[in-house]
């Protein structure tokens, strides 16, 4: 059984301010519509997703990072643009149908939404109100109104996918939401938990409100990374994939990257997933020589599939000899290239140890490094 998240994105969102809709805004590092769609592409019950675009927005549709993504184009109101999204699906499965606008939903209310779908035909989570009710005219209080058994709608809204299709090719006219077409149709929609933070942004304020959710929630790692090699015979050095001409090399199992492998080092680190030595043994013969993009590659490889970013990496080589600094934009380079990162979020610098210790004595090179993970 496909489950298909249909996310609609086809409005303008005009009360929120700005000169983008709404759903295409920032917020924090990535676009309101990038975290929505985020929350359900990491879902481990989400098969696949589909969103609901306007016109004008189509083009958009080629920033989204998620395999598999189906684009419909919205229509003149909520309800058609559901419709639309619902034309290019598969004809039997689930269905959650979900505002583009609600950046924060929790996997709780997904996972509550789906266990319903396995008994009904029909389940939306909902947020019992409890604040006092008071109806008003010309901004006075008429009366108090009773709260008992009213519910904050919220979505995803999920449904067995032939019978909403069935139920919005028999809708006419605009709906709030899917559960006022399924109801019409006379399908039962069962309430389930909603959550606080599942918000849905509306006016400009709410901007700050869902950047504080999502900060309370962001799981960031950092790792360290330290390691040393000593000077050995040679003519050159690997620094942080850089080659760089010495009248030494440095003594290791592969290239001796100090550099590269302190990185490889802090990655792992923040994953909790040992280091360069458990995954790469100097007692095996063949990575006798290898160079050590291919142990940094790994490392970054891992988190990515971790559903992690590498945020930022900062590296310090400790040394007399050679000079560091005139290769230090190259070194940037190289290892934002290998990290697959913008030069600006890599730091290589230098310092020397003032002729203390083996470093001070020209024996050998140190390293020390930090990495940044931020789960996405």
């Amino acid at each position: 059984m496909t489950i298909t998240a249909l996310i609609v994105a086809a409005g303008r969102g005009t009360r929120a301010g700005g000169a983008l809709p709404k759903q295409w805004q920032p917020l924090g590092a990535a676009r309101v519509i990038d975290h929505t769609i985020a929350a359900f592409d990491r879902h481990p019950k989400i098969d696949q997703i589909a969103v609901v675009l306007h016109p004008d927005d189509l083009d958009l549709a080629q920033t989204f990072d998620v395999a598999g993504l189906i684009v419909a184009v919205g229509g003149a109101d909520r309800a058609t643009s559901v419709r639309n999204g619902l034309a290019m699906l598969p004809k039997a499965g689930k269905v959650l149908i979900h505002d583009a606008a609600r950046p924060c939903v929790p996997a709780q209310v997904i996972d509550d939404v789906l266990a319903a779908l396995s008994e009904t035909r029909a389940a939306a989570p909902g947020l019992a109100v409890t604040d006092a009710l008071w109806r008003g005219a010309e901004g006075h209080v008429t009366g108090p109104q009773d709260r008992s058994g009213l519910f904050a709608a919220q979505t995803p809204q999920g449904f067995d996918l032939a019978v909403i299709k069935q139920a919005h090719a028999a809708y006419q006219g605009p709906a709030a939401d899917d559960v006022e077409v399924a109801r019409a149709y006379g399908i039962p929609v069962r309430i389930t938990a909603g959550h606080p933070d599942n918000i849905k942004i509306t006016t400009a304020t709410d901007f700050a409100r869902a950047a504080r959710i999502l900060e309370n929630r962001m799981d960031i790692r950092t790792g360290n990374g330290f390691d040393v090699h000593a000077f050995g015979p040679g003519d050159h050095v690997m620094l942080c994939g850089v080659k760089i001409p010495h009248d030494h090399g440095l003594v290791g199992h592969s290239d001796a990257d100090v550099g590269l492998h302190t990185v490889t080092d802090a990655i792992y680190g923040a994953l909790a997933m040992g280091d360069i030595g458990q995954h790469f043994p100097p007692s095996d013969p063949q990575w006798k020589g290898a160079e050590s993009h291919v142990f940094l590659r790994h490392a970054v490889g891992l988190a990515r599939e971790m559903g992690f970013d590498l945020t930022h990496v900062d590296c310090t080589l400790i040394c007399e000899h050679p000079k560091v600094g005139p290769h230090a934009a190259k070194m940037r380079e190289a290892v934002a290239g290998i990290l697959e990162i913008d030069v600006s979020r890599v730091s290589v610098k230098a310092t020397t140890s003032e002729r203390l210790g083996f470093t001070g004595r020209g024996e050998g090179i140190a390293c020390m490094a930090t990495a940044t993970l931020v789960k996405s």
